[in-house]
């Protein structure tokens, strides 16, 4: 379904690309309007029960405020709803501001964009980028959705609704969790290839980690706004319990998704360590080539100084310079190496049965 608008507003308005309203008046009817001007849909709000308008934007910091402005907004500061740790709460009695935040995950890079709710007697707007829309499933049942809760009071109507737009933006972030699962595990598979170099998995689960965290932030600053609901304390929100008990499954299935979120990030820790393992085993087995070497060094050194020895005292003078010529000479050099080279490694293999016992 394409919906993109190429019109632009008056010097007042904002350029909205993408945008639709769904209507349910006091008769019951429901009525669907796309890809008007916004000063249409917030003129048509006046006669409806309920009203949702869901508007994508580009420039978020300056086109929510001129949104707001429009649909009447006057008491929620939309400058500090915008500034708010992936999430805001503010509520003014007869206005609510909300911020969620919306995530996508491409490979190890995550994006965090706003999704803004403002809440005011029979509207609810919601505003997001233009690069996300996670509403448009939701939009396609809008209608039959209405038409279930046309039976309900203005408060209910707001709850249930808003209950619908959260459940559906934590659904889509939930998402991404399957797919840093199997790029942790694509990781994981890469500690045992030989030929991939162990620093690039290093850098490769640091990073990982690194979306993690942000995924982790994420999931608490949702909690922190459905909290916030479930409660019920705003004045625009119902008191009904089992609608708010229904807010409070969306609390539990954001702590469900973050113990496995922690779970992930235990397993990419304990990959670090196999990485800090495989360092150690590698510096290990070099140090064993090295003491292997030393040995071999040791015996063939052994093997070579005694009869170095004997043919530097041959050739000192002793014996008048005679004794190189004696015919047990040769034989006496060869004896004393092979019984040196045999004494050396004796002692070596010794001295190796020792170090592999302790």
């Amino acid at each position: 379904m394409k919906m993109h608008d190429s019109q632009q507003t008056t010097s007042s308005s904002v350029t909205v690309p993408l945008s639709f309203c769904i209507l349910l008046h006091p008769e019951g009817r429901i009525e669907r309007l796309v890809d008007l001007k916004v000063e249409e849909y917030f003129s048509a709000v006046r006669d409806a029960s309920i009203a949702w308008i869901d508007c994508s934007i580009h420039d978020e910091d300056k086109e929510i405020e001129k949104l707001a402005q429009l649909a009447g907004f006057t008491k929620v500061p939309v400058p500090k709803l915008t500034h708010g740790f992936y999430s805001a709460y503010e509520d003014y009695d007869t206005e609510l501001g909300i911020m969620l935040p919306s995530v996508t995950v491409k490979g190890e890079k995550m994006t965090i964009h706003p999704l803004f709710v403002l809440i005011r007697d029979n509207l609810v707007l919601t505003v997001h980028s233009d690069q996300i829309n996670r509403l448009l499933r939701f939009s396609r049942y809008a209608q039959q959705f209405f038409k279930r809760v046309a039976a309900e009071n203005t408060p209910d109507k707001i709850t249930l609704t808003l209950e619908r737009i959260i459940d559906e933006n934590n659904d889509r972030n939930f998402e991404y969790l399957r797919e840093i699962e199997m790029h942790g595990d694509a990781i994981s598979k890469s500690l045992i290839e030989e030929k991939v170099a162990k620093k690039k998995v290093a850098h490769d689960i640091y990073r990982m980690k690194h979306v993690l965290i942000d995924y982790l932030n994420v999931l608490w600053a949702t909690k922190d706004v459905v909290d916030s609901l479930r409660y019920g304390d705003a004045d625009l929100i119902t008191n009904d319990e089992k609608l708010l008990g229904r807010i409070g499954i969306l609390s539990d299935n954001i702590d469900r998704h973050i113990e496995l979120s922690e779970q992930m990030s235990n397993v990419l820790s304990s990959g670090l360590e196999v990485m800090q393992s495989i360092y150690n085993n590698q510096l290990q087995t070099m140090n064993n080539r090295f003491a292997l070497v030393t040995a071999y060094l040791t015996v063939l050194g052994t093997a070579a100084l005694v009869p170095n020895t004997i043919a530097t005292i041959a050739g000192s003078g002793v014996m008048e310079g005679t004794m190189a010529a004696q015919w047990w000479y040769i034989p006496m050099l060869v004896a004393t190496t092979v019984i040196a080279t045999l004494v050396s490694l004796l002692w070596v293999v010794h001295v190796w049965k020792r170090r592999e016992d302790d």
